[in-house]
């Protein structure tokens, strides 16, 4: 079949501030990546904005109105001391959210076997109640809420292989033991979350924390004794993964030393268990990556391997 491309202008309107490692040329990096001639069979869709339904299902109302409400008409606001927002970051938010959703819908119509959302801000941090780590919704998150709700899917995983803990997922999925959450990443590292000792209140949490240095070999090891076999003995009826490429030797905020070939790899090995488990389906979302070249060659390999596995 085919691969999706879930993107929006809106998502590059998202300024944190000069210097702040977030920028939307980080978005731009993927998108012209992802422009050339190899990738031409790519379908690119337009990300809706995410209703107000969708990011309730694991967001309180409150919460919402309080992130979109901080949204400043003119320069800046910050929610906390390392995510801030401007004019165009409540869109951009919302843009990212309705991505997940949308692809999980296109996905589970049979439209395409599987979907990359190259949007911005990313999500993996923001808790059900608070915005944390650049991340202001907690989009794979609400992606997997939404599987739930619209299409009356049980088991879900989330495979997550961003260099930094993704505690807003593991938030949002400790206490639903049909959902599965599943994580490398640096320890120690922000946000601090993620020894192997967090396992969820019925075992559906999976920490394999990687030291400082880390690379190829550590790295694939633990995603195949560890993380890949459990993934398959859940038996998802939907793959989602936090894609962050910030793990990747060349990016400035860790100190992990993942190769472009370890992303591909391990998109390759989640999409086997997928085609056996639930059809091949896998929505991926954009997480970190702070070094430009980096996440440009990173994410070209990871959507070069969800389009071989399509």
């Amino acid at each position: 079949m085919s691969t999706l491309l879930f993107t929006h202008p809106a998502c590059g309107l998202h300024d944190p501030g000069h210097f702040h490692p977030e920028s939307p040329a980080r978005l731009k990096a993927v998108l012209d990546a992802l422009s050339a001639p190899e990738f031409a069979a790519l379908q690119w869709r337009e990300a809706p904005q995410a209703t107000r339904a969708q990011l309730e299902r694991l967001h309180p109302a409150d919460y919402v109105d309080a992130v979109l409400a901080a949204i400043p008409a003119e320069g800046h606001a910050a929610l906390d001391g390392d995510t801030s927002v401007s004019p165009g970051s409540g869109e951009a938010a919302l843009r990212a959210a309705g991505a997940v959703c949308a692809a999980v819908d296109a996905v589970m119509a049979g439209e395409a076997d599987n979907a990359f959302c190259a949007v911005r801000p990313p999500g993996h941090h923001a808790e059900p109640e608070r915005a944390m780590g650049f991340c202001l919704f907690s989009n794979i998150a609400l992606g997997a809420f939404h599987g739930r709700e619209a299409h009356r899917l049980q088991r879900i995983a989330v495979v997550d292989f961003d260099v930094h803990h993704g505690n807003g997922t593991q938030a949002a999925f400790w206490d639903d033991q049909d959902l599965l959450f599943a994580s490398t990443h640096q320890m120690p590292l922000y946000p601090g979350t993620g020894s192997a000792a967090e396992r969820g209140a019925h075992n559906n949490v999976l920490n394999v924390p990687l030291a400082p240095g880390s690379g190829s070999t550590v790295f694939r090891r633990a995603m195949g004794e560890r993380i890949l076999p459990r993934l398959a003995a859940f038996e998802p009826q939907l793959i989602l993964i936090s894609a962050g490429f910030d793990a990747h030797k060349g990016d400035p905020l860790a100190g992990l030393a993942f190769e472009d070939d370890d992303f591909a790899w391990i998109t390759g090995e989640v999409c086997r268990i997928a085609d056996h488990a639930c059809r091949g389906r896998v929505v991926s979302a954009l997480e970190g990556g702070y070094d430009l070249d980096a996440l440009a060659s990173s994410a070209a390999a990871h959507v070069r391997a969800l389009m071989a596995a399509a």
